[in-house]
């Protein structure tokens, strides 16, 4: 994988090691890295949705419904934040799609140089709270996010999910 200057990381922590007993070696059907470019405006957020939905389909990943549309509402915030915020600088957006044995991860990279935040909730406000969304589904699910800068200026914001359901403790 081309790693467009984000270095070894980010990746779910069990993305390199020796398969799991019993399982032979060598990738999964489904395994594989997908990336697209689509233009910073506001038709695209429905698009990356319905193509990440795609892929999973066409892949036969075999990932939970509720993964799933934690997946695309994650999908749908990340690539409306781009489009919001960053669209001044970055024209064009990346979505890219890493799906592992016992993962999914799903990232957007834009040029703009701004790190966001997670904000804090603030119940008057009707906007700004997508980070802190994507954060949530996230964590619930199970999985990590994060936001990293790239070699060449901008930013890549990802979550990884794993493709079972956390298990309620």
């Amino acid at each position: 994988m081309d790693d467009q200057g984000r270095g070894p990381g980010p990746r779910p922590e069990d993305g390199g090691g020796p398969p799991p007993e019993g399982r032979p070696p060598g990738p999964l059907p489904y395994e594989g890295v997908w990336r697209f470019t689509a233009p910073a405006v506001d038709a695209s957020v429905p698009q990356a949705r319905h193509a990440v939905r795609d892929l999973l389909a066409r892949q036969g990943v075999p990932v939970p419904e509720d993964i799933v549309q934690g997946l695309l509402l994650i999908v749908s915030e990340l690539v409306t934040n781009a489009v919001r915020h960053a669209a001044v600088l970055s024209p064009t957006l990346a979505v890219e799609v890493a799906v592992g044995a016992e993962w999914v991860r799903v990232s957007v990279e834009d040029d703009h140089p701004y790190r966001p935040t997670a904000l804090e909730t603030d119940h008057g406000r009707t906007g700004g709270r997508g980070l802190l969304l994507v954060r949530e589904i996230t964590h619930e699910a199970g999985g990590v996010c994060d936001v990293e800068h790239t070699a060449s200026g901008g930013k890549v914001i990802w979550s990884a999910l794993p493709l079972t359901a956390a298990r309620v403790r």
